[in-house]
């Protein structure tokens, strides 16, 4: 595939999604960790912590997935304290560049992620309608959100890494 893809940070949103799609969206990101299983299955370690010059290795994208669980788990806290602004992401990846996820344990690090996943979307699913239905302003992108928009962020951003993942792959196990 030849087609370009924008950096996450350049993503415009549209946002505004019907509360009713807010299920389908939490199903995306129940399935995520096992997407990654599915495209990592059988590739060797060698493979899965390789590099494209200073571009993030697929262990490592999965690790960035796995080090934004505390904003994620940070920005259901702020819409059910009914925050005016969500939780600021840091925007250098400081948690991600540190952690040196290449020496890791890849089963450990996606079994890691998976359980915190998990709780994640327990915690989503908990919201009942007057949760579903409040807004808080996201810090970045200077628009307001509901649940269902914040979801439906953290899915878009799941999916471009796992885009990024499917790159290296077609590059490095093919």
């Amino acid at each position: 595939m030849t087609v370009s893809r924008r950096a996450w940070v350049e993503r415009e949103f549209t946002l505004g999604l019907p509360a009713w799609m807010f299920p389908n969206v939490i199903e995306r990101l129940r399935g995520t960790p096992a997407r990654v299983e599915d495209m990592t299955r059988g590739l060797a370690r060698e493979v899965l912590a390789r590099r494209d010059g200073e571009r993030w290795s697929m262990q490592e994208h999965v690790g960035h997935l796995y080090d934004l669980g505390w904003l994620d788990l940070a920005r259901v806290e702020d819409f059910e304290a009914g925050r005016e602004v969500l939780t600021a992401a840091d925007m250098t990846n400081r948690k991600t560049r540190e952690a040196d996820h290449n020496s890791r344990d890849f089963a450990r690090l996606l079994a890691r992620f998976r359980a915190e996943r998990a709780d994640f979307v327990r915690r989503l699913e908990a919201f009942d309608d007057e949760m579903v239905a409040r807004t808080s302003l996201h810090p970045r992108i200077r628009q307001p959100m509901r649940p269902a928009d914040f979801a439906y962020f953290v899915a878009e951003h799941d999916d471009h890494h796992l885009a990024s993942i499917s790159e290296l792959i077609r590059k490095f196990a093919s």
